[in-house]
């Protein structure tokens, strides 16, 4: 045993991503004194610049809109009360197929390795026993989110550090009552075409095949509030407009797969530092 406080580092792509799948567990975990450190790898400047002007529209100056998103993520990291705030400040790449991809100094275009050397000097600095980031498709296929979850595998694997690390994900009969409820805000919605809803099927796990079910339904409070700190990206942020009630019955539960393990610890577990503590 050491005086270093247990640490959590989770690796995301935009400023906003911290919230969605891990503003609880973040939250919970501060909360627990564990020490809690959030790298952004974009700057995030193709979201939507102010009054919803979108990127590539006359109006949308990407630069503004990484400042104005780098006082939104500093907001919500005080909501959350992360510990240690890193960002790589990489080009936000857009969406799959948007011209970003193709950008000199986006994410998507920059070398595995060489992100990965840096976010590696992180982890040798912060020392993580837990690591946090998407799967291999960024659970829904932005180039970024997959580039996050290259960059930090790579990172694991330069160092000589063993934390357990997990990536993040969600059971498809959540995804299902998802869709449910996003035809009740949108009842004039479309029906997906085939190719599309074969796709989204494809989003998440099956229930079984999940290791990490972490209850932090005490903190979706802070995590509404957290996400609501992001307050130029509000017309992209479904999960707002169900209001606080409704958002903690639906996302108390955060979901993980376990992928590296020195611990030992049985799984289905209900916490992140299981076998740690």
């Amino acid at each position: 045993m050491t005086d270093r406080p247990l640490t959590l580092m989770a690796v995301h792509a935009h400023p906003d991503d911290e919230a969605t799948s891990t503003g609880g567990v973040l939250a919970r975990y501060a909360s627990e004194g564990i020490r809690t450190v959030l790298v952004t790898c974009t700057d995030g400047s193709c979201g939507d610049g102010p009054g919803g002007v979108k990127p590539g529209d006359p109006g949308h100056d990407p630069a503004a809109v990484a400042r104005m998103r780098r006082q939104e993520l500093e907001a919500s990291c005080e909501v959350l009360k992360i510990s240690d705030l890193e960002t790589l400040d990489y080009g936000d790449s857009g969406m799959m197929g948007w011209p970003g991809n193709d950008a000199p100094g986006a994410f998507w275009q920059t070398p595995v390795e060489t992100g990965a050397a840096r976010l590696a000097d992180l982890m040798r600095h912060y020392k993580p026993d837990v690591v946090v980031t998407y799967d291999e498709n960024g659970f829904y296929g932005h180039p970024d989110h997959i580039q996050a979850h290259r960059i930090t595998m790579a990172a694991v694997a330069m160092t000589d550090l063993t934390p357990k690390v997990y990536w993040t994900t969600m059971p498809r009969s959540g995804m299902q009552r998802f869709g449910e409820i996003m035809r009740e805000f949108h009842p004039e919605m479309p029906e997906p075409d085939p190719a599309e809803a074969a796709a989204m099927a494809e989003i998440g796990l099956p229930d079984e095949e999940i290791t990490t079910w972490v209850d932090t339904t005490a903190f979706s409070g802070q995590k509404f509030d957290s996400l609501a700190a992001h307050a130029s990206q509000g017309e992209n942020i479904f999960f707002l407009k169900m209001g606080k009630e409704r958002f903690g019955d639906f996302m108390g539960m955060e979901h993980f797969v376990r992928v590296q393990d020195t611990t030992g610890a049985p799984v289905p577990e209900n916490d992140l530092f299981a076998g740690l503590r």
